[in-house]
């Protein structure tokens, strides 16, 4: 590498993420709203700029909290964007992360030095987004739609208990697709990642369920 070579100059990289939650069976995303160009008062994922001394995940985290106020979440890296003219300002690599919380456990800053606003918005009322982000966010979701279907992520939405009738309505919502009843209680159930707590409480009106709890340590496995 050549460092004086003109073409290494004026890049720079951005960390994105894409911050899910489920509410009322409804998948929402976290935006908010710019007030600095390029893009000022535009919506956008949270993100920004990574410092020169940071590693990209701690830099995710700390630009999540800057613009958000969201602290201690879990993120997953999924992908790269790395256009030339994905900025208008200087050449920004795009490293980009998802995750999902409970957005009932969360504060979210509605103001902050670089942003007016921010809101859960639901993905079939996304306004126009600034940079690339439209195109991001459509990554992200599929990232999260494959997630939930190996992995234990949703324990994030439900770090307490659960009932299977909430996991199912969940699942159908950022799956958007319908499940049998009781096909899919047997196989939550033969999957081994919950314990049963002895517990029952009412969901959506109907009977008395069970409730569950995601075991402490579970293996990545195919659950749909």
């Amino acid at each position: 590498m050549e460092v004086k070579n003109k073409l290494y100059k004026n890049q720079g990289i951005h960390v994105i993420t894409a911050l899910f939650t489920v509410e009322q069976g409804i998948t929402k995303v976290l935006l908010v709203k710019r007030t600095n160009e390029p893009f000022a008062g535009y919506w956008v994922l949270t993100g920004g700029a990574l410092y020169n001394n940071e590693d990209l995940y701690p830099g995710a985290l700390r630009e999540i909290e800057e613009k958000s106020g969201i602290k201690n979440i879990n993120i997953t890296e999924f992908k790269t964007f790395g256009k030339v003219d994905r900025s208008p300002v200087m050449r920004m690599v795009a490293v980009c992360f998802f995750g999902v919380l409970d957005s009932k456990r969360v504060n979210v800053l509605r103001k902050t030095k670089t942003t007016s606003n921010a809101n859960w918005f639901a993905l079939d009322e996304i306004p126009s987004l600034g940079f690339d982000h439209e195109e991001i966010l459509a990554e992200a979701l599929k990232e999260l739609q494959k997630k939930i279907v190996n992995s234990n992520i949703l324990k994030a939405l439900y770090p307490d208990t659960v009932t299977i009738p909430e996991l199912q309505k969940v699942y159908e919502a950022i799956l958007n697709k319908q499940f049998d009843r009781r096909n899919f209680r047997k196989r939550m159930l033969n999957l081994n990642i919950l314990d049963d707590t002895g517990k029952s409480e009412q969901f959506d009106g109907n009977k008395p369920a069970k409730l569950y709890r995601f075991k402490k340590k579970i293996e990545d496995k195919e659950v749909m």
